[in-house]
């Protein structure tokens, strides 16, 4: 219990850093510096407002995340609802501070507790609980857990435990933000003369975040600032400490626990237990007007869950035979999902994710699972991985990675013929097996806290800026020349020419970059230039026919992001 406790704790306080709070620091701080307009008078600020505040952004949080869409779901109303009713009572208790007699209107209907008023100075608890319901933090390891238990109803003592100190972690920041503002409010005398332009200054900031929210703007902001805690939260949630603490990947549920009864590789169809439902799903598209899927209303289909990302070389060589198999077998009663779960953050962006969808030609219904909801609540490990399901909405085979392909469509069309005997299939599909075989590379992240490969002799760390190559690179590794910033995400030259030696073994080699100029690569004795401009996309840097050992170098100019480089 203390060590979940701690865990949910600390995982909170760097979501309560993140880049994730930014849009709700300004109301926070404007929450422990405003008085009610009753406090002009006495021109005061309430010594207990910023901690009431918080207590409500923890409540709220803790509540709402739990069993908010376990309620809502009971009662038949729509998810966002509680995000709608919080920004509202934002947009309330903004005018409010704008407009005092709005104000003593909002106490009325509160005006029967003795001696206590719903007023914007003792009213902090109230704004707290709209905060909570329109805070999203930055997803990380201990919020996918907390999402998939609340989301599936798994919800014990460890949950609530891991839950709360997650909160608290996460709202300690946001209380030294709003003891800053009752503080400034206190000591500066243009605070205190001017109470009356404050006030109106937080209602138009706490207006402004609504309005804000209502049309996603935090997100854009968040994508404008690079995320300066991602490399401390993916070390932190990938100790083995942590993943066994929480479960990921094998949090078990009354939902999947008969998922290890599938084998990857089977010969033959299993049965594993009715499929878990898709949960947490930030968006959804390729269908009818964008609407999300439930799989109990696709029974008397067969379904297929491919999890992937875009940006991954393994699911790219996947996707070809997912699409060829939608195509063909559709009109039988297949239906496929592709259940989109990102390894890096600019995965999580829906402009991303459309635009690396079409390049690959999938037209069936894809689920952006960005907290990695539905990838905890299926047990999943792998990109990719194939979950199929029968007409009667059992998991009958599992296959974890590329591979197995003519197996996976037999079973696809014994299903089919099961649910319809009288059904008369088309051909099978015809498209090349281009998985890799033979002893290749495995992928190389370039980030400091994913990196594998390293050949250098330099520490790989953030703190490293300047590399050389070594006298020799081992086989199968890499290594950085030139002035570097090691990001939490990527690599990127700090000034000047950079470059990255590789040595490896593969047919192809393809590299994941982002930002806008050109690479140079000399490789086999031949050197061309790579014009790159805008997100992060798969870049082909060599493609033989046969297994290959060989090196090459890649030359960077400004303004370029090295992701990691993938090998087939």
């Amino acid at each position: 219990m203390i060590t979940l406790a701690l865990i949910g704790f600390v995982g909170g306080l760097i979501t309560g850093i993140s880049p994730c709070i930014l849009p709700v620091l300004p109301v926070i701080f404007f929450s422990g510096g405003t008085q009610s307009a009753r406090g002009e008078e006495r021109a005061t600020v309430s010594r207990w407002r910023p901690y009431l505040v918080i207590a409500g952004l923890v409540v709220s949080f803790s509540v709402f995340t739990l069993v908010g869409s376990l309620l809502l779901a009971l009662l038949h109303l729509p998810q966002d609802l509680i995000r709608w009713a919080g920004l509202i009572v934002l947009v309330l208790i903004g005018i409010g501070l704008i407009v005092p007699k709005f104000e003593h209107i909002l106490e009325k209907p509160f005006s029967w507790i003795p001696q206590r008023s719903v007023s914007t100075e003792r009213g902090g608890f109230l704004l707290g609980i709209a905060l909570g319901a329109v805070y999203v933090p930055c997803a990380g390891p201990v919020l996918a857990a907390i999402t998939v238990a609340g989301s599936t109803g798994r919800i014990g003592v460890e949950t609530i435990i891991l839950t709360v100190t997650f909160a608290v972690g996460a709202a300690l920041p946001l209380l030294a933000f709003a003891l800053a503002g009752r503080r400034v409010a206190e000591r500066v005398k243009t605070f205190r003369k001017h109470q009356r332009g404050i006030r109106m200054t937080g209602g138009i900031v706490m207006i402004a975040l609504a309005i804000g929210l209502v049309f996603n703007l935090p997100q854009l902001l968040q994508r404008v600032i690079p995320d300066y805690t991602s490399a401390l939260q993916d070390s932190f949630g990938g100790t083995s400490q942590v993943e066994e603490s929480l479960n990921l990947g094998g949090l078990v549920n009354d939902q999947n626990k008969d998922l290890d009864e599938c084998h990857n590789n089977a010969t033959m169809l299993e049965s594993c237990g009715t499929a878990p439902d898709i949960t947490g799903i930030q968006e959804w598209f390729n269908t009818p007007e964008n609407a999300p899927i439930a799989l109990d209303r696709l029974k008397g289909k067969v379904v297929l869950i491919d999890f992937w990302a875009y940006s991954c070389i393994n699911c790219q060589r996947s996707v070809p035979h997912v699409t060829a198999w939608y195509e063909r077998y559709k009109d039988s009663g297949l239906e496929v999902i592709g259940i989109h779960s990102p390894e890096y953050a600019f995965e999580k962006e829906p402009r991303n994710v459309r635009a690396g969808a079409e390049a690959l030609g999938i037209e069936y219904p894809v689920a952006l699972d960005n907290s990695l909801s539905t990838w905890t609540n299926y047990r999943n490990r792998y990109w990719p991985a194939h979950y199929l399901i029968d007409a009667a909405g059992v998991v009958r085979n599992v296959q974890f990675g590329e591979g197995n392909y003519d197996a996976t469509e037999g079973f696809i069309r014994e299903l089919l013929q099961d649910a319809n005997p009288d059904l008369q299939l088309p051909d099978r599909t015809d498209v090349a097996d281009t998985t890799p075989t033979g002893s290749i590379t495995r992928e190389t992240y370039l980030s400091p806290n994913k990196v594998v490969n390293f050949g250098g002799d330099e520490k790989y760390s953030a703190l490293t800026t300047s590399f050389t190559y070594p006298a020799t690179l081992r086989a199968d590794s890499f290594a950085l020349d030139g002035n570097w910033m090691l990001d939490g995400q990527f690599i990127t030259p700090r000034s000047g020419e950079a470059a990255i030696k590789l040595s490896y073994h593969a047919r192809e080699v393809r590299i994941v970059l982002a930002g806008r100029g050109t690479v140079t690569v000399t490789a086999g004795g031949t050197t061309r230039t790579i014009e790159v401009s805008g997100t992060p996309e798969s870049y082909q840097l060599v493609k033989t026919e046969g297994l290959l050992e060989g090196s090459l170098e890649v030359r960077f100019g400004a303004g370029i992001q090295a992701y990691s480089f993938t090998f087939g």
